[in-house]
């Protein structure tokens, strides 16, 4: 059964949405014994980290995650709920799950840092984005260069690239889908991006193989 985490931080309707539309059954859950049943977890998110963190502490989802990654439990991370898996966020100055090692950086620093015109380049970076991939199972029937939906302003920069499963080119090489574990996270909206993006969720959702790599 699939779990959607709900922690009052999450672009939770149109997951719910995109699943209904594929006849995927799912629990909602407010509160981590709403999902003690789950055996795969969606972790979406929209907005602020530093908010996130607090609502995952509040709800006791922080435990939740961290036993379940251990557990090795396959979990999706979407959009904030990509970034709050690592251990710190620049946004608020926030230290994260620590599921995954690595930082979140603004856009703008790191265009600084590597010195990379900003002409053309706004931030967030919004909108349809080419998404080169790696061989991996979520990607399974998925065209390389298949366009996806993207919404952020900061940027996931694991403390291994080989973490990377999948990348756009916004200025830098912007780190769309990582792997760790049992842990697959996009930094785009899967739920917002048609077709393909539909497909990449029933890919994890109803997977032909094991998706650990």
């Amino acid at each position: 059964m699939i779990g959607i985490i709900d922690y009052n931080a999450g672009n939770i309707k149109s997951v719910e949405m995109a699943l209904d539309s594929m006849n995927i059954p799912y629990v909602l859950g407010k509160k981590p014994e709403d999902l003690k049943n789950a055996d795969r977890l969606i972790f979406p998110g929209v907005g602020d980290a530093a908010y996130a963190m607090s609502q995952l502490k509040q709800t006791g989802f922080d435990s939740f995650l961290k036993d379940h990654a251990q557990a090795k439990t396959p979990i999706m991370g979407i959009c904030l709920g990509s970034q709050i898996i690592f251990e710190h966020s620049e946004e608020g100055d926030t230290d994260c799950l620590g599921l995954v090692p690595g930082k979140i950086t603004h856009f703008k620093n790191i265009f600084e840092r590597e010195g990379i015109p900003t002409d053309g380049l706004k931030i967030p970076h919004m909108g349809w984005n080419d998404v080169h991939c790696k061989e991996d199972p979520v990607f399974n029937n998925i065209n390389e260069g298949t366009a996806f939906y993207f919404v952020h302003s900061y940027v996931i920069e694991p403390a291994h690239w080989n973490a990377v499963r999948a990348f756009c080119e916004y200025g830098i090489k912007v780190p769309a889908v990582i792997r760790h574990e049992s842990i697959i996270a996009c930094q785009f909206h899967p739920e917002k991006s048609g077709e393909p993006g539909l497909r990449l969720l029933k890919n994890f959702c109803l997977p032909e193989g094991d998706l650990s790599c």
